[in-house]
């Protein structure tokens, strides 16, 4: 059995609901994970705000807004006057139920509650349009199985048992929709896997049922050896190792949510990356196979600062680094590149929120200099110190480029440069000439 995941923009409008619809009504039994609507987890978010500063008037404008929304979806999605009216019957049940949020005392639970219902409207129109169309569908509610610990993280355990309960419970459907991105907690709350939470969703459930494929399909025909947005004739990468798949993703790859992979690396299945306004393209294939000696893609992250501290104790003194690092620990800021020498240590970071405390402390240590709108230009492929020349293409494409700091041994995939933002394009177009034109 395979799984697929479809984001907002796949399922951003009724006609996108039925474009959907027509692609995975193959014959194939599969389990399909949906994200909310397009526009809507922002448009909840905003009304969890109003909710937040008890301007009870602009939530419910916000709601009556977005609720007219889901009723023009409901009369073009259905084709039948007995779906249109459970259709608007659900879109009724579940706003007045959120409007209800703004007669109580609200928090971060009951704004999790409020961010679920993207997800839940979604699967329910979609479920109900398949059996419009006469295809054996069924509800699977990501709450009755989907749950984090208390750190956080996939309760494999309990997960993989539910979720082959309920599949036992519901033999013979030819498709299984469920929510992407919700999920219970430790406690039993109404949570969710943060951001990106829907390919999360479909990784989980693929290992989870140790799924053929797990399919994410979005509006792109795979990942890009550069960015699309800022080099001309970018390409789509046929094949990618998964960590050569995890540094793109989190180096700025958006095409792909950076924790999504992990649980189908450890079990071994494959993921293939699609477009839904493509799907003939063939796409992008994750998998444990690499293609030995090959410079595969470049990617970007923006908006990063820089942070030198230069100090003469840091000659021959052990435990330097260990405070160093105990600061940005103490601020809950994590660390994206680091370079060293014998009298100073050079690091980034990508959430400055915290960055005015951060310097005041290591000041202590030595002299702080910050840099920041830098940019993490970051080449990726099978990068063994072993194949002998792809530095000299790197260094030789960034020639007549100002290059701050360069970050290579922590991985076997992935060599890192920081620059200026004003030269990010110029980078990656280098890159591009040189790597792969």
């Amino acid at each position: 059995m395979k799984v697929l995941k479809f984001g907002g923009t796949s399922v951003g409008s009724a006609a996108r609901m039925k474009h959907v619809a027509s692609l995975i009504c193959d014959g194939e039994q599969k389990i399909v994970v949906l994200s909310a609507m397009s526009g809507t987890t922002n448009s909840l978010v905003e009304i969890s705000d109003y909710l937040y500063k008890k301007n009870t008037s602009g939530a419910l404008e916000h709601l009556n807004s977005l609720e007219q929304k889901y009723y023009a979806v409901v009369n073009e999605l259905y084709a039948t006057e007995p779906y249109r009216e459970q259709g608007r019957e659900l879109i009724k049940s579940k706003f007045d139920y959120l409007r209800s949020f703004s007669k109580s005392v609200f928090t971060t639970f009951e704004e999790k509650v409020i961010l679920a219902h993207g997800e839940l409207i979604s699967t329910a129109l979609v479920n109900a349009y398949l059996q419009e169309c006469g295809v054996k569908s069924c509800l699977l509610p990501a709450l009755d199985f989907m749950r984090i610990d208390k750190n956080g993280e996939p309760d494999m355990a309990f997960i993989t048992g539910h979720i082959h309960e309920m599949l036992q419970e519901n033999a013979g459907y030819e498709l299984y929709i469920t929510q992407g991105f919700i999920c219970r907690n430790a406690y039993g709350d109404i949570d969710n896997l943060q951001r990106g939470g829907s390919d999360y969703t479909a990784s989980i459930l693929g290992a989870a049922i140790e799924a053929s494929e797990i399919q994410i399909w979005t509006d792109i025909d795979g990942m890009h050896n550069n960015d699309p947005r800022f080099v001309k004739n970018t390409k789509p990468v046929p094949s990618l190792h998964f960590e050569e798949a995890a540094e793109l993703a989190y180096f700025g790859a958006k095409i792909l949510h950076p924790t999504c992979i992990l649980p189908a690396k450890l079990h071994n299945i494959p993921v293939r990356l699609l477009n839904t306004m493509e799907p003939s393209a063939p796409g992008t294939i994750i998998c444990n196979e690499i293609e030995k000696g090959k410079i595969v893609a470049v990617a970007a992250k923006d908006n990063i600062t820089s942070i030198k501290i230069k100090s003469g104790r840091m000659l021959l003194a052990y435990g330097f680094l260990r405070k160093v690092f105990e600061i940005f620990e103490q601020y809950r800021t994590s660390i994206d590149m680091i370079t060293t020498s014998e009298v100073g240590v050079s690091v980034t970071i990508d959430n400055p929120h915290h960055l005015t405390d951060i310097v005041d402390n290591l000041k202590k240590f030595g002299t702080v200099t910050v840099e920041e709108d830098m940019v993490i230009i970051c080449v990726v492929g099978d990068l063994l110190y072993e194949n002998i020349g792809f530095q000299s293409k790197v260094v030789n494409a960034l020639r007549d480029v100002p290059v701050r700091m360069i970050s290579y041994g922590g991985s076997n995939y992935n060599i890192s440069f920081l620059v200026k933002a004003e030269d990010k394009v110029k980078a990656l177009g280098n890159l591009s000439a040189e790597l792969f034109e």
